[in-house]
């Protein structure tokens, strides 16, 4: 029998010998390959993270001891520790469990999220709920490195250290979000992954040198001033500990028995730690390993079609539609630049990157700079479009406002992924964008049906001298439906596809092409 088939708990868990661990986590990857391949899901964030989960269901209490995953996309494994792996093949199914954590499911999952950033300053608010509430246990926030420079993540740092709350952040260190991280604080975590580890050698050296009678104080204080020169002189500056985080790493976040120390080390001390490990995306596939970004979110496998070979409607998704928009109209226009919150292949802005490098920005996940950036941009003439999935554009609500409504910016927002999404779940359905817009002033909002429309809107919308929101749905938009040839966008003026005599059928965007099939039923129902 494997090991995994005897895990139902973390209880059981803690029955097996550290040597037996290992194994276990191969095991867990096999598992992954098997059923996220079959249900579509986040590969290659949880095969990087299977020796950190299985380390912290091994080290600390769960129930009592609170870890908060940032985005939480790469719970899987935490999910098959805590009771859910006989129903783990209903992953992102129709009434099976989610792929993000989730409260209504487990007691072991903290919150409902899916969104980056959020973790540090959600566990410090634990934190400091356990201590007023006196309550043990520690809180425990597990960030990449992509997400660890979105802006709430700086303000949960600088928080914590400032009031000094007894708080461990592991950072999980891959070099990745969904695509390669970008950014100052990437390049800084890239130069400190090769500095020497001197803080255990340090702490050795001093204690020994505090021994020494007469002279010692004074020789350890001079060392550590040393040491201090030489550290800085390594890496330029540890940002972790002059934030006032007890910093350790970077240590090898595959090596079971190297987590286990490093946990059993800061489990008990008090104040703010970071520890910063290094995991390979992908790890144990050799796809994923090579193409990580690929592998990050997959597709269910795909079922033998329904549709008579022939009889399938051309079409291509509205995302690879804006992509090639964009590029034809940048091509047209000068002014025009392309700005991502650390989604390129999301969005489609990939291609218009290596076709127009010097007008793409990738801020990473900052939402809130990539809006007021773009903002910025638009006084000078440039005519910026943000392409933003619509439930993150929801980070950057009052710099939609105040940077781009209020001051009737030029900003294009291309809002993909815009209403149900399905699969990804509630985190990530952009239902609210049409409803807090319209609030908004001076912005003009707009839905495609057909790949031309959205080109053609996009064009129209670089023409306009105000703010706009062009929003599109997730999946492949249908060559548009041949009715009157299409028709010019003019701004405020509905389209009519149709005429009839008893029925009005209003559509927004793709629904108008359900609209044209309900009047054609209708029409043949008389």
């Amino acid at each position: 029998m494997k090991y995994l088939d005897r895990i139902d708990s973390p209880n059981d868990l803690k029955r097996l010998s550290i040597d037996e661990l290992p194994v276990l986590c191969e095991e867990i990857r096999e598992f992954l390959n098997l059923v996220v391949f079959e249900t579509g899901g986040h590969l290659s964030s949880n095969m990087g993270v299977v020796e950190l989960t299985v380390a912290l269901h091994y080290t600390f209490d769960l129930l009592k001891d609170k870890v908060i995953f940032d985005v939480s996309h790469q719970c899987y494994p935490h999910k098959i520790l805590t009771g859910r792996r006989k129903v783990f093949h209903t992953l992102r199914q129709y009434k099976g469990i989610t792929g993000f954590t989730n409260t209504k499911e487990s007691p072991y999952d903290n919150f409902i999220f899916g969104h980056a950033g959020t973790s540090i300053s959600t566990a410090l608010g634990i934190a400091t709920a356990k201590r007023l509430k006196k309550e043990d246990g520690k809180a425990i926030a597990v960030i990449g490195d992509a997400s660890i420079g979105a802006g709430m993540a700086f303000e949960a740092l600088n928080h914590t250290g400032h009031i000094g709350e007894d708080l461990l952040v592991i950072l999980n260190d891959n070099c990745m979000s969904i695509s390669q991280t970008v950014g100052s604080l990437s390049k800084y975590l890239t130069k400190i992954r090769i500095t020497p580890l001197y803080k255990e050698m340090r702490r050795d050296v001093a204690s020994i040198l505090e021994k020494i009678p007469g002279i010692g104080g004074k020789l350890k204080e001079t060392v550590e001033r040393l040491a201090d020169l030489v550290r800085l002189r390594l890496s330029g500056g540890d940002i972790f500990e002059e934030l006032n985080f007890d910093y350790y790493g970077p240590i090898d976040g595959h090596d079971i028995p190297l987590l286990l120390h490093a946990l059993e080390t800061v489990k008990d001390r008090k104040g703010p730690i970071l520890l910063h490990i290094i995991t390979e995306k992908g790890k144990g596939h050799d796809g994923a390993m090579s193409d990580p970004e690929k592998y990050h979110g997959i597709s269910p496998s795909k079922k033998k079609s329904q549709v008579a070979e022939g009889q399938a409607k051309p079409s291509i998704s509205f995302t690879e539609a804006f992509s090639q928009a964009m590029i034809e109209l940048a091509k047209e226009d000068e002014k025009v630049v392309g700005i991502t919150a650390a989604m390129p292949g999301g969005t489609g802005l990939n291609s218009f990157e290596k076709v127009f490098p010097e007008r793409y920005f990738d801020v990473g996940i900052c939402e809130q700079h990539a809006v007021g950036m773009a903002a910025g941009q638009s006084t000078l003439g440039l005519k910026p479009v943000c392409a933003i999935y619509s439930t993150f554009l929801q980070r950057a609500y009052d710099q939609v406002f105040q940077e781009v409504c209020l001051n009737n910016n030029h900003v294009i927002f291309a809002l993909d992924r815009a209403g149900i999404v399905g699969q990804d779940g509630a985190t990530h359905a952009g239902v609210f964008d049409i409803a807090y817009l319209r609030t908004f002033p001076n912005i003009v909002l707009m839905a495609p049906r057909s790949s031309l429309e959205l080109k053609e809107m996009l064009r129209f919308s670089l023409k306009l001298n105000c703010p706009v929101g062009i929003r599109f749905p997730r999946g492949n938009c249908e060559i548009p439906f041949d009715i009157n040839g299409f028709q010019p966008i003019e701004l405020g003026k509905a389209e009519v596809l149709k005429e009839g005599s008893d029925v009005i059928l209003i559509g927004y965007g793709v629904m108008a092409n359900s609209c044209l099939k309900a009047a054609a039923i209708l029409e043949k129902d008389g």
